[in-house]
């Protein structure tokens, strides 16, 4: 199959499904529809809130499924010791980036739930950074620890809309904002000054660790969790990727669902996260789930954004023949050259503006 002729989303379907296999990630399938009301108890943690709905036979609200992670945690069993490993390539109903307005999106990603250990945590970091790789090797993986910030903020204040304000200026890395935040909700200047430097840390892992070790130092749970990023900064630097990841810590997500890693992906070309994922143990206690779960969906419609390098030929082949050949040897010429990888295509005369590299003139050979 020569893959030249597909789009990036096409492609990317393929080699992402046989990576994930690759690691025991079995194919999940979910239905079209769902509850509504099991979106609308977890709506925040949507990409966007905005849903298709519909009325059963039943009378029951449905919807056109705008996500798959909440179906597999719906759909799953808590059991000791076991982990449940999905992989999905499953059309989602929601307002595109690209054209926002409704749209049937190809959505593909994995998910690890149950008695996750560290390498779990390891190996789906790992997985997110190669589903980049196999699209463009132009890609920045940006890497964030929930833990760190949510230490120091449970110091800081408890009222959960000042918490949203903070977070909301850490990820627009908007410092004037967020220290007139800490001064009205009484935070001290001390605290505060800890929040600004959270803006500006990102870049290099080894440098941005250097950087929080001061600002984790008095807080227990904070350091737990840099210990739990220094680990994974020693994992991904035995990989092909260390070069194409950094820690930033304006990568936010929302703290009612998500704990631990989380992080986002970025291709060169492309000015969208096309990759989002990390630790939702949070969302799986709020969906009465005890397991722990880590995982990443890539949105495949933002990959239409790629740019194709373009092909110097429509086919490889141009086969030629007239009604003196049996159609019996036209078809096996082209098997032949189909089974060499090649394209093909048949014709009894050169057709206008197509493009070949090779011709093969049957009528020729059968004169000779």
């Amino acid at each position: 199959m020569n893959e030249t002729y597909f789009k990036p989303e096409e492609r990317a379907v393929f080699t992402l499904r046989e990576l994930y296999r690759g690691y025991g990630y079995l194919p999940f399938k979910m239905s079209k529809f769902e509850e509504y009301d099991l979106y609308v108890r977890n709506k925040d943690f949507l990409i966007d809130d905005r849903i298709i709905t519909f009325t059963d036979m039943g009378g029951k609200l449905l919807a056109l499924k705008p996500d798959v992670t909440l179906s597999i945690i719906k759909n799953g069993d808590d059991i000791p010791g076991y982990k449940q490993k999905v992989c999905y390539n499953e059309n989602v109903y929601r307002v595109s980036g690209s054209t926002h307005h409704f749209k049937e999106i190809l959505q593909t990603g994995l998910e690890c739930i149950g008695d996750l250990d560290t390498y779990d945590i390891y190996e789906v970091v790992t997985l997110a950074a190669a589903s980049l790789d196999t699209i463009s090797p132009r890609f920045m993986l940006d890497v964030s620890h929930m833990g760190i910030l949510s230490a120091l903020l449970d110091d800081m204040t408890a009222n959960t809309e000042v918490r949203r304000s903070i977070t909301r200026c850490i990820a627009e890395k908007n410092a004037h904002d967020l220290a007139r935040v800490c001064n009205e909700a009484g935070i001290s200047s001390e605290d505060a000054d800890t929040l600004c430097d959270f803006v500006g840390i990102y870049g290099n892992m080894d440098e941005v660790l250097t950087r929080l070790a001061p600002l984790c130092r008095q807080h227990e749970a904070a350091t737990i969790a840099l210990g739990e990023l220094t680990g994974l900064r020693n994992h991904l630097k035995q990989t092909p990727y260390a070069d194409r990841v950094r820690f930033d810590f304006s990568i936010i997500n929302d703290m009612t669902y998500y704990n631990g890693v989380v992080f986002c992906g970025f291709l060169d070309g492309i000015c969208e996260c096309v990759l989002s994922g990390g630790q939702y143990n949070k969302l799986m206690r709020r969906m009465g789930r005890q397991a722990g779960a880590i995982g990443f969906a890539l949105y495949l419609d933002l990959l239409e954004g790629l740019e194709q390098a373009p092909s110097a030929y429509d086919v490889d082949v141009l086969v030629l023949y007239d009604h003196s050949l049996p159609p019996a040897d036209v078809s096996a010429r082209v098997a032949a050259l189909r089974a060499e990888g090649k394209t093909v295509s048949a014709q009894r005369t050169i057709p206008d503006k197509l493009r070949y590299a090779t011709l093969c003139d049957l009528r020729k050979e059968a004169a000779k």
